[in-house]
């Protein structure tokens, strides 16, 4: 008997114009990994929210098909007398983690200690078993150092991880994991992997779904592949990896696999060594735990020494005028912090940040965008407007001087990224890569003299990562100095004339 089943004749959410998923058929048996692989809008976050219950037919969407889970089988005709999903029961049986990590969590527990307790406390487990389970989990997910922590002080892959630790607490049946291993470092990957070898050993059903052929998705004994919503093709991944249908689907191809990987050339020529520095790091110390800001220029009186506890000791960077430089190193080691320095989100206790020659100590935020552009790791957190149009024009009509020059600006961003076809969509219906891109237009259209992309490849497709390779090198050849931090260390040697990696509180040479 299977574990998980669907026959999807087609699925079509609410207000759509199209079908999301049509003539998909998927049969997951205990102890066994699939893998659901696909470019960005082929389907594959629709067909795992349907497994995991967390998109229920008639609430959500049209579904006409059926849904299986172990010997209970719902089928749906797509209208009123169609049945209906119990969440708690179903969620009971089927862990999931959704693209975005944190929307799995609670965010009312004040330590991922309790936050992993949540689940548990709701299903009345003894306090001794809760404990117990909590230590168990948080030693295979990597988060016994961390217990103590608040969740919303996670870096993004720490974060990944409590987010994993949440859904195989209780023990599910089955485990939907969608993109588990971006925002992972090496450490998070391996532990990742071993966890899920761990579950198959145990019976449980995993689903991965992905938009690359990473080593976890390689080890599934199926795959099935998504494109426009369609199962093109399925099967094991020795005859899969033969032709070019990954390729065509815009899977990232890693190791092996057929088609050469997304390893493009160095984004631009050697970087003269006359280029004048964009953005400078001086000295940068910098740490939470019962530390406060510092908002003018520093000072001898002012200077203190940063105590080890702190993310950033003495740190220096400079960047010139058409340099790309990467910045790598282990979930929680501080890049994003670093990357919230550029532009004036956080203030270094001591040291300094000047861009373009001059500090940004005492500089409201506001007005250091205009010279400085970052990119979130979660990028629905700098997106607010009606359309994408309006997200990316957004304040441009001071920056390009008319409202003609300001229009000119958006249309060639939403181009250099690949979403002219969107412009009046609402940014909110958008799937997540294509967020990411939109919020990577809103950054270039200004035509920034600092770009910072916080890990700009998470959640791409192969056709969306040639699109950022080309954006950046574009923004390069223009002047910008581009930093860019990211896991994916292939990447950064192909793209960037630097790669550095931040541990200890310091940036070395890679």
């Amino acid at each position: 008997m299977s574990a998980v089943s669907a026959l999807i004749r087609g699925f079509s959410y609410h207000g759509g114009a199209a079908a999301a998923l049509r003539d998909v058929r998927l049969e997951v048996r205990p102890g066994t990994l699939t893998a659901v692989v696909g470019g960005s809008g082929s389907g594959k976050s629709t067909l795992g929210k349907l497994l995991a219950g967390w998109l229920r037919p008639g609430h959500s969407g049209t579904l006409r098909g059926a849904l299986s889970l172990g010997a209970e089988r719902l089928d749906f005709e797509g209208g009123s007398g169609d049945p209906r999903i119990n969440p708690a029961s179903w969620s009971a049986r089927v862990g999931y983690v959704p693209q975005d990590a944190a929307a799995i969590l609670s965010t009312v527990r004040s330590t991922v200690a309790e936050e992993l307790a949540f689940g548990l406390e709701n299903r009345g487990v003894p306090r001794p078993e809760m404990i117990r389970q909590v230590a168990r989990v948080a030693e295979q997910t990597g988060l016994t150092g961390l217990l103590e922590r608040d969740p919303a002080a996670l870096s993004g892959g720490e974060l990944r991880r409590l987010a994993v630790a949440c859904a195989v607490i209780a023990g599910p049946q089955v485990l939907v994991l969608d993109e588990p291993l971006a925002s992972l470092d090496a450490a998070g990957a391996s532990r990742l992997r071993g966890l899920v070898d761990g579950l198959l050993d145990a019976g449980t059903a995993v689903v991965v779904l992905s938009q690359a052929a990473d080593e976890l998705v390689r080890s599934a004994g199926h795959w099935i592949i998504l494109d426009g919503g369609t199962a093109v093709a399925e099967g094991h991944p020795a005859e899969l990896e033969k032709g070019t249908v990954l390729r065509n689907a815009g899977v990232v191809a890693e190791g092996t696999l057929a088609g050469p990987p997304v390893r493009l050339p160095t984004a631009a020529a050697a970087v003269p060594a006359a280029a004048s520095p964009v953005l400078e790091l001086q000295g940068i110390g910098f740490g939470y735990a019962g530390a406060g800001t510092r908002t003018g220029r520093p000072t001898k009186a002012s200077a203190r020494k940063v105590p080890a506890a702190d993310l950033l000791r003495d740190l220096d960077l400079t960047v010139r005028a058409g340099e790309i430089v990467a910045i790598t190193g282990p979930n929680g080691a501080g890049k994003s912090t670093l990357l919230r320095h550029v532009n004036g989100l956080l203030r270094p206790h001591t040291g300094d940040v000047l861009v373009e020659g001059r500090t940004i100590a005492g500089i409201p935020t506001g007005r250091i965008a205009a010279s400085v552009g970052l990119l979130f790791q979660q990028p629905r957190d700098q997106l607010f407007e009606r359309t994408v149009l309006r997200e990316v024009g957004f304040g441009l009509r001071r920056l390009a001087g008319s409202p003609e020059a300001a229009a000119g600006r958006a249309q060639e961003a939403l181009a250099a990224v690949g979403l002219s076809d969107a412009a009046q969509a609402h940014p909110a219906e958008l799937a997540s890569s294509r967020q990411r891109l939109l919020a990577l237009a809103t950054v270039l259209a200004r035509r920034p003299a600092v770009i910072a992309l916080d890990e700009p490849t998470v959640g791409l497709d192969r056709h969306g990562i040639e699109r950022l390779q080309h954006a950046t090198a574009a923004a390069a050849a223009r002047g910008a100095g581009v930093v860019l931090v990211t896991h994916d260390l292939a990447y950064a040697r192909a793209n960037a004339h630097r790669v550095l990696a931040l541990d200890g509180g310091s940036l070395r040479e890679l």
